[in-house]
């Protein structure tokens, strides 16, 4: 190639353009989460204004964004566990806003709060059994399957879950939460207080989860890596929503990663 062939090239060929993460909050065509103009918080403190979110059947979507941006307050507020004030939640085409936790449950939905999150004192089998406290008998097949997905927890089906690793309760937790088959599983901070060497771990066993069909919707303080995993993310900021797209573009974006990713 000569040399004007060479800067006749360079001039053709675009500029790559920067990543702009979008700002549309709701996705296109049914979803089985969906939340509009949400208001929430507690008692009297309101800290979610106007809040729009989808999740898609079978989805993996994640929120982040600063620390009392109201991330775990949307989750909380899926699940009847905060005072609702305006907007609507609706799953699978039912509205669920002023639902109690356990009405929810029925309604497919399973949450691993990010503490608290296991009966200590129980065997971790007692604890999986917990989870089908709302059926007339403990679907012992549904045991097995969640023994298949975590094996650690069939070596350890005795002991007080109370006495585990952070790794391995945040397992009970999620165990506990699927032994209902869940159509949407929500995650409050899964990573929180795990070994470094562990975390990863964590959300390889969540990816599956999600490939097995489970649509999740998950609070993470891990951003940059829920962001590479995640089908889409959100980034609330102040109790609103900022920006909304697929994982990749929220990396990509250099305003959301000096802002909301540390660079």
């Amino acid at each position: 190639m000569s040399a004007d062939e060479a800067v006749e090239e360079s001039v053709e060929e675009p500029a790559a353009e920067a990543t702009k993460a979008g700002t549309a909050h709701t996705v296109e065509g049914d979803a089985i989460l969906r939340i509009r103009d949400l208001d929430a918080g507690y008692g009297d403190l309101q800290i979610l204004t106007d809040v729009d979110l989808d999740v898609a059947d079978g989805e993996y979507v994640t929120i982040v964004g600063p620390n009392g941006a109201g991330k775990s307050t949307v989750m909380k507020t899926v699940f009847g566990l905060t005072t609702y004030m305006d907007g609507s939640v609706e799953f699978e085409g039912n509205e669920i806003h002023g639902l109690a936790p356990e009405q929810i449950i029925r309604e497919g939905i399973g949450f691993v709060p990010q503490t608290d999150n296991v009966f200590p004192g129980l065997s971790v089998r007692e604890n999986l059994e917990m989870g089908a406290y709302i059926l007339d008998s403990v679907p012992e097949d549904q045991i097995e399957e969640i023994f298949d997905r975590f094996p650690i927890l069939r070596e350890r089906q005795e002991q007080k879950a109370g006495t585990l690793s952070g790794g391995q309760r945040q397992m009970v937790a999620m165990g506990r939460a699927l032994m209902l088959d869940p159509d949407l599983l929500l995650l409050d901070e899964p990573s929180a207080g795990l070994a470094p060497d562990l975390v990863s771990d964590m959300f390889d066993r969540i990816d599956r989860i999600n490939d097995a069909g489970t649509a999740i919707l998950m609070v993470e303080q891990n951003a940059k890596e829920a962001l590479r995993r995640c089908d889409r993310g959100y980034v609330l900021v102040n109790g609103e929503n900022r920006y909304t797209d697929h994982g990749e573009a929220l990396l990509g974006d250099e305003d959301v990663r000096k802002d909301f990713l540390g660079g």
